[in-house]
């Protein structure tokens, strides 16, 4: 037996990324357009920054809050106020190590080997994975692809519910597809939920990134205080702080020691100085994330106008997130065409196989740039389209 072969099975069948095998292939190269990952192209801002220096030069170098600093679980609950337009307290929040954590703690705290989650899919594929090295058993549902736009069939989410089932994880609005649930959908989801004694994992990271008003539709509109909810989010989007490794989790406050100890025997909380450039952002950076929606929306529109002009490109523009998920007429194996496109075009896009089950002949494009570098990476592609 090798060295490999003595690690745990879920840790040795951890699937490799489909994005980062493109990645890697054209890291680097002159004159790349990198669209492929899901990000934006603009630093973090200043004023964060600027908190997060001052704080680091103060010497907050020492242990900290396992739930987070108080100042900014206040200012987290502030935040949910005024985009939830009700009453939030700060023992509602734990402070993660990103996004990536702060499921990987809802996991931990809701389902383990042999327990089943429904997610839907095409979905990001972190959250699948991390279920799968837990030792639980990710269980897709399709979401149904048209040009009007994505669509989830509530039947086959209840069809896919069996006694093992501990949770269903909700994104929305959703990565890669940009699929938004209506608060309708919202509402059966919940009440399929409490019907069957089931936790809500709600990945809601992308609510202020809609394209229909102010946010999405929100898990926060629909249910009360007692239901076995949990949110997860983070700073990397709103505020252009991916590599920050800053998020949180929201739970009913009687779960709070429960999620603090999680955190304690993994990470043992972050940092103090990066978590006051976490609270800057949330007092100062409103208008940050407006100006990022706004761009997004833009670009989102021109990109999409460029690609379907070519008469081949189907895909339904999103109504949340900042992703294009779109096929093209004649091309099934999108992994090999990632690799020619960024060969010829020098435009990096992510392969849908990536994502799972129903996106196998999709491509994922982030829109999230500046308009200059979009119009020119739409351009190349919609040249090698045509030209194909």
């Amino acid at each position: 037996m090798n060295i490999v072969e003595m690690l745990r099975a879920q840790a040795r069948e951890a699937p490799h990324s489909g994005i980062v095998s493109v990645v890697d292939h054209a890291r680097g190269r002159p004159g790349l357009i990198p669209l492929w990952v899901g990000e934006g192209d603009l630093p973090t801002p200043d004023f964060i920054r600027a908190a997060a220096a001052g704080s680091l030069a103060a010497g907050d170098t020492f242990y900290t809050w396992q739930g987070g600093i108080p100042d900014l679980r206040q200012a987290l609950a502030a935040y949910h106020a005024r985009t939830f337009a009700k009453a939030f307290a700060p023992e509602e929040f734990i402070v993660a190590g990103g996004g990536m954590q702060a499921i990987q703690l809802a996991l931990q705290a809701v389902a383990g080997a042999g327990d089943e989650v429904v997610y839907f899919s095409p979905a990001w594929p972190n959250f699948p994975a991390a279920l799968g090295i837990a030792g639980g058993r990710p269980v897709p549902v399709r979401l149904d692809f048209s040009e009007k736009g994505w669509d989830l069939d509530l039947a086959r989410v209840e069809a896919a519910i069996t006694g093992r089932t501990r949770a269903i994880f909700v994104n929305t609005p959703a990565n890669p597809t940009g699929w938004t649930a209506e608060r309708q959908t919202l509402q059966v989801l919940l009440d399929m939920a409490r019907r069957h004694g089931l936790w809500i994992i709600a990945d809601e990271i992308y609510t202020k990134f809609f394209y229909g008003g102010d946010r999405a539709p929100s898990f926060h509109d629909v249910a009360d205080a007692d239901d076995r909810i949990l949110y997860v989010n983070s700073f990397s989007k709103n505020w252009a702080m991916t590599g920050w490794r800053v998020g949180w989790v929201k739970a009913n406050p009687a779960l709070t020691k429960i999620f603090e100890n999680l955190v304690q025997y993994s990470t043992s909380g972050v940092a103090e100085f990066m978590q006051r450039g976490a609270q800057a952002a949330l007092e100062e950076g409103d208008h940050f994330v407006g100006e990022q929606v706004e761009r997004a929306r833009i670009a989102r529109d021109r990109v999409s106008d460029i690609l379907q002009a070519t008469g081949r490109v189907r895909l339904a523009r999103p109504e949340g997130a900042f992703y294009l998920f779109f096929a093209v007429d004649g091309i099934e194996d999108v992994r090999t065409a990632a690799i020619e496109i960024v060969d010829a075009t020098g435009v990096g896009l992510a392969p849908g196989t990536a994502f799972g089950p129903g996106g196998e002949v999709f491509f994922r494009l982030c829109f999230n740039r500046r308009a200059d570098q979009l119009e020119e990476a739409a351009t190349r592609l919609a040249r090698w389209i045509t030209d194909r």
